[in-house]
């Protein structure tokens, strides 16, 4: 830009000197002086122009540079970092910089006295080759020998340890970085390593905590009342490439995922089996579906709240009326954010909380939810408006969205499953779904594990590597990533 600015100037230049000179001979003046004005006229307006390309803004200076008026410091400041381990940097000066500067005598080092600052660093990523030294045993009789095991390596004869494997599976399926995307990133700190040796690695780690994840399933499937929601997942081996499903299963510290070809109220029925309880869902038409497959009176829909009010936020621009149920809505989550959430506590608390927030829905919604309703019938709209069809929303699903009035542990809305697909959405965007059916089978498997963990604040590689050591171990204890 500077270099383009430079030849146009020059250009300008030697226009004007031309233009001057007919100009002079033109008017008789003299041809020297009315030059000089010329260029001088041009540096001012070039010196103004540059001014306002690089005089403040690439410099950041302030335009009251002057003044020694100190301005309130800007940003957050340094944030608290509790969970990160401490470590002591001691600098001292050398012989050379330990001379006094008043009188040249060598300076003694302050005993306790030090000053003091805090920063984060960090500890490089290494990868290193381990050698793995077995010691063998004999008896003096010479009838027997045996070799001490190595349980590290996660396929047996192979190269890479289970904390390898740990750790290839966190950076795809909790920090969603594709796997040839890790391979150029060990590449650049000296581990040459394909993507499917890399895929070998999960896959292998996936079959050993395939019992973990059926138990994280059946855990959730034992809960009263359940979060379900779905999302598109590709299967990109197939020509076309093949929309598959995503479907989770949440309850309180719990996520489990499975990935199916079809979003069919048959497929949902399989996905929970025997379960008998309440469903907080969206208002899909399977889910209505899946509560006639299984039976009226075993399951119960509680529907989104949430899903029904951003209908109307859609609707708001063309239809300023809407902020009436906005604010109702908004009003009714107000309820709980004036009590304790149950499902965080247990024993006698969590039933006195329960008590209490049934209580005040039971106090304080039922005058919200009437005068929703007799908002939403007094509106008129066209069939397909964006108004009419959130009107038909709340007051087609109104017994499935008013459920909470009688279930203090039913949610308002379903937001934790739906907060439980972000991340399986964020994978999918980066890494753009599974290659094979298998793929689909590791990626439910290993995403379940890490966001329960994660859910839990439980360190999701160094739960993977105990778990593994101990179903190897043969403990007979299945361990859950439940705090």
């Amino acid at each position: 830009m500077a270099k383009l600015l430079e030849l146009e100037n020059s250009l300008l230049h030697e226009r004007i000197e031309s233009l001057a000179k007919e100009n002079a001979q033109l008017k008789g003046n003299e041809e020297a002086a009315q030059l000089t004005l010329e260029i001088q006229s041009l540096q001012e307006q070039l010196d103004a122009a540059n001014r306002r390309l690089y005089g403040v803004s690439s410099e950041k200076r302030s335009e009251k540079a002057d003044s020694a008026e100190k301005k309130p410091q800007m940003g957050h400041g340094p944030t608290p970092q509790p969970d990160l381990p401490m470590r002591e940097v001691h600098h001292k000066l050398t012989d050379e910089e330990r001379s006094c500067r008043s009188c040249g005598g060598h300076m003694d080092e302050i005993r306790g006295m030090t000053d003091d600052s805090l920063c984060v660093s960090l500890v490089r990523r290494q990868f290193f080759i381990q050698k793995t030294m077995r010691a063998k045993y004999r008896c003096t009789c010479g009838g027997d020998m045996k070799t001490a095991g190595a349980g590290e390596l996660m396929i047996p004869g192979g190269r890479y340890t289970v904390d390898v494997a740990a750790h290839v599976a966190e950076q795809k399926y909790l920090d969603h970085v594709p796997l040839d995307r890790q391979r150029r990133s060990m590449n650049r700190q000296g581990l040459n390593v394909s993507t499917s040796a890399l895929w070998d690695q999960i896959d292998a780690l996936a079959t050993e905590l395939e019992p973990v994840y059926d138990l994280l399933k059946q855990y959730i499937l034992c809960a009263d009342i359940i979060g379900m929601d779905e999302t598109n997942w590709y299967l990109l081996d197939q020509k076309p490439r093949k929309t598959w499903w995503a479907w989770t299963l949440t309850c309180p510290g719990a996520v489990c995922y499975e990935i199916a070809p079809s979003r069919s109220a048959k497929t949902a029925h399989a996905l929970i089996g025997d379960f008998e309880g309440i469903i907080v869902c969206d208002g899909y038409r399977a889910y209505e579906t899946l509560r006639k497959l299984a039976g009226e009176d075993s399951l119960t829909l509680a529907l989104c709240m949430a899903h029904a009010r951003r209908k109307f936020v859609e609707a708001e621009p063309n239809y300023p009326q809407c902020k009436e149920a906005i604010k109702l809505i908004g009003q009714l989550f107000a309820i709980d954010r004036d009590t304790d959430n149950p499902a965080l506590l247990s024993g006698d608390e969590k039933k006195a909380a329960m008590d209490a927030r049934l209580k005040e829905r039971q106090k304080r919604g039922p005058p919200i939810l009437d005068a929703l309703r007799e908002w939403a019938f007094e509106q008129r709209g066209l069939p397909k408006s964006a108004l009419r069809k959130a009107i038909d929303y709340l007051l087609g699903h109104w017994k499935s969205l008013t459920v909470f009035l009688e279930e203090p542990m039913v949610p308002l809305d379903n937001n934790a499953s739906e907060r439980a697909l972000r991340g399986l959405v964020v994978g999918r965007n980066n890494h753009y779904g599974s290659r094979s059916e298998r793929g689909t089978r590791v990626a439910a498997i290993l995403y379940s594990i890490m966001e329960t963990a994660k859910q839990n604040r439980i360190d999701p590689h160094q739960w993977v590597v105990n778990a593994v050591a101990m179903m190897r171990a043969e403990t007979g204890v299945i361990p859950l990533p439940l705090a």
